[in-house]
C-alpha cells in the first residue's frame, strides 16, 4: 500500500489523480504536502486527537468522530499487514482468525462514518475535498480507502510520487 512503485497502474493512476485534485482543491502540492507534514508530526497518530484537527498555515483536516486507541491499533494492524501489498483494495475482513474477524467488523463498524474534511486556510478561492477511512464496506467485504492510507500513514515521500507519476495513454 505505502509502496507506490509496487502499486498495479490502475491503483497508480487512481491515486496520482485524486492526490493531483486534492492539491489543486487547496491551492498546490506544496500545500497539500505541508498539511501531510504536519500530521506527521502528530504522535502516536492524529487519527486520536481530541480536538479531530490539525491545521497548517496553508490548510485544515477535520473530522467528525474521535478514535479511540483500541480502534485505532486494530486499524493500524490492518494496514501495516497489508502495507507493501501491491493492490489497495484488498478486503480486510479475510482473516483466518475469527477472532480477529471479529475484532476488524467491530472496528470497521465504529470508524465507517467518520469523514475527513480538507479545508484551504484561504477558503474563498479553493474548494477542499473529503474522503472517508473505507472505500467499499458490504457484508463480506470491506476495502480500505488508498487517499487514507496515503494521508494518515504513508510517508510524504509515498505522495510526491504519487503527484509526479505520468499516466500513460
Amino acid at each position: 500500500m505505502c509502496n507506490f512503485n509496487k502499486q498495479s497502474d490502475d491503483a497508480k493512476a487512481l491515486i496520482h489523480l485524486f492526490m493531483k485534485k486534492s492539491a489543486e482543491a487547496l491551492g498546490g502540492v506544496n500545500f497539500l504536502l505541508k498539511l501531510i507534514e504536519n500530521m506527521r508530526e502528530n504522535k502516536p497518530n492524529p487519527l486520536m486527537k481530541k480536538n479531530m484537527s490539525i491545521k497548517s498555515d496553508e490548510a485544515n483536516i477535520e473530522w467528525n468522530k474521535l478514535v479511540f486507541k483500541d480502534k485505532f491499533d486494530v486499524l493500524e494492524e490492518v494496514i501495516r499487514s497489508h502495507k507493501s501489498s501491491e493492490e489497495p483494495n484488498f478486503n480486510i475482513l479475510e482473516n483466518e482468525s475469527q477472532k480477529k474477524a471479529k475484532k476488524i467488523l467491530n472496528m470497521v463498524k465504529t470508524l465507517a462514518p467518520i469523514e475527513f474534511t480538507v479545508t484551504p486556510t484561504n477558503a474563498s478561492e479553493f474548494g477542499g475535498f473529503n474522503f472517508k477511512i473505507f472505500d467499499r464496506v458490504d457484508k463480506d467485504y470491506v476495502s480500505v480507502n488508498p487517499i487514507f492510507v496515503a494521508m494518515f500513514f504513508c510517508s510524504t515521500e509515498f505522495t510526491k510520487k504519487a503527484l509526479k507519476y505520468e499516466l500513460s495513454e
